[in-house]
């Protein structure tokens, strides 16, 4: 039996191990690396080779797009399979957009993780149910309206994850190494899409999607 090798990105050890004692229950599927930060991540993947990336979006010290996005680049043989508490029909076309193969919500079974991960192997997509019908629907009926953030670029969104989580300007530039001044650029431009008269407004706002996320 071929055994397929699976690296784990995530923040929180905990929850690398409980991937890890979840996989190796299955006999096809063995972890050989596993890391909590994108620049760990990136190192250990291009020397593991492994197969599948299971990648958390909130990471120590970056965000996992990025990470999405080198990987596509530098180990396009390593699939992507985003693992996240973030909701998907925000999250699931920019991942894929930056090179993933799948999407998983963090509250699924251990089943569909699992499923998710041999479909992936098979060089195949794997979405939930309702983000296939979420991207079916505006294929057909071309982009339909939806929450404001999702006008937001994968940046913005970045920078606005960061500024509802209570970063100063100054440590949201230092964690994506952007200058203040260009920080202050995507305040501007965030404030324009989401007609937000002033920076309080931006950051009662930022503070308010992240709570109602971290809730979803």
């Amino acid at each position: 039996m071929q055994v397929h090798r699976i690296f784990l990105v995530d923040d929180h050890p905990l929850v690398r191990e409980w991937l890890a004692n979840l996989l190796h229950q299955q006999q096809d599927l063995a972890v050989c690396g596993e890391a909590g930060d994108v620049e760990t991540a990136l190192q250990q993947i291009l020397n593991a080779k492994p197969e599948v990336a299971i990648v958390d979006l909130s990471l120590a010290n970056g965000w996992g797009l990025d990470l999405i996005r080198q990987l596509a680049q530098q180990a396009p043989e390593t699939r992507v399979i985003v693992l996240s508490m973030h909701d998907e029909r925000l999250y699931a076309e920019r991942v894929m957009r930056a090179g993933a193969s799948g999407f998983v919500m963090k509250r699924e079974t251990a089943k569909v993780i699992v499923a998710a991960i041999r479909k992936v192997l098979n060089a195949e997509i794997y979405l939930s149910a309702d983000v296939q019908s979420l991207f079916a629907s505006r294929f057909v009926g071309g982009k339909r309206a939806g929450s404001p953030i999702e006008a937001l670029s994968d940046r913005e969104l970045e920078v606005f994850r960061l500024l509802g989580q209570g970063l100063p300007t100054r440590q949201i530039a230092l964690s994506i190494g952007l200058s203040m001044k260009t920080v202050h650029s995507y305040y501007a431009r965030m404030r324009e899409k989401l007609q937000l008269s002033n920076a309080s407004e931006l950051i009662r706002e930022a503070v308010r999607w992240c709570e109602n996320e971290s809730h979803g």
